[in-house]
């Protein structure tokens, strides 16, 4: 999905990052297609133990990146393999393997 190089972050640094109060998508085509990407990882993840990398911006609006198993994701959360949430909102895509 992403080309740049993007920071690394591990699922126990999630809880120490900011993330913005919008949405980092600016159009309901790209929020529908995450949130398809969501139920996606989800599914891959409870079914299969698959991870993926998820793309995220943090408040300062720099991407980060994790590699990381998705248990659940709702309209406002994914919840991650280690029991941490990241705000869909801040979620810019997915690369799955």
């Amino acid at each position: 999905m992403h080309t740049l190089p993007n920071e690394v972050v591990t699922k126990e640094a999630i809880s120490t990052l900011r993330f913005p109060s919008h949405d980092v998508l600016s159009t309901v085509i790209e929020r529908q297609q995450r949130r398809w990407q969501a139920e996606r990882a989800t599914t891959l993840g409870n079914g299969y133990q698959s991870k993926v990398d998820i793309y995220f911006q943090t408040v300062d609006g720099l991407t980060k990146r994790i590699h990381t198993t998705v248990w659940a994701s709702d309209a406002e959360y994914l919840s991650l393999k280690s029991g941490k949430a990241l705000p869909l909102r801040a979620v810019l895509g997915f690369d799955f393997y």
